[in-house]
């Protein structure tokens, strides 16, 4: 399974997505892929988020502007959602006791 992916390779994979549109991309910081001596190498992840770009700027017409709110907008709950996930696990490791005070207390509020 491939891991890593040219510039040109990613371009074959979004069909939708240009050259120009993908260097818009990158300059924008919408996806920050490495660097090699050979150029932009980009992770299954970014992928993901170019295709995402695509879908948003197509499908839903948004500009530059809004790209970035929404990218921006999404980032933000992937961070509060790993937050939460580290909090739980968190909780899940104290004491049962603690556990349950914990809960207790969240059910009360």
């Amino acid at each position: 399974m491939i891991e890593h992916f040219s510039e040109e390779e990613v371009i074959t994979t979004i069909t939708r997505l240009s050259r120009d549109q993908l260097v818009r991309f990158i300059e924008a910081e919408f996806v920050r892929p490495d660097r090699s001596e050979t150029g932009y190498v980009f992770r299954r992840i970014d992928i993901a988020r170019l295709e995402l770009l695509c879908d948003l700027s197509f499908d839903l017409d948004l500009d530059e502007t809004a790209l970035g709110v929404v990218i921006s907008l999404i980032d933000q709950l992937h961070t509060a959602h790993q937050e939460r996930l580290a909090i739980e696990r968190a909780i899940q490791a104290l004491p049962a006791d603690v556990h349950a005070r914990i809960l207790e207390s969240l059910n009360a509020s």
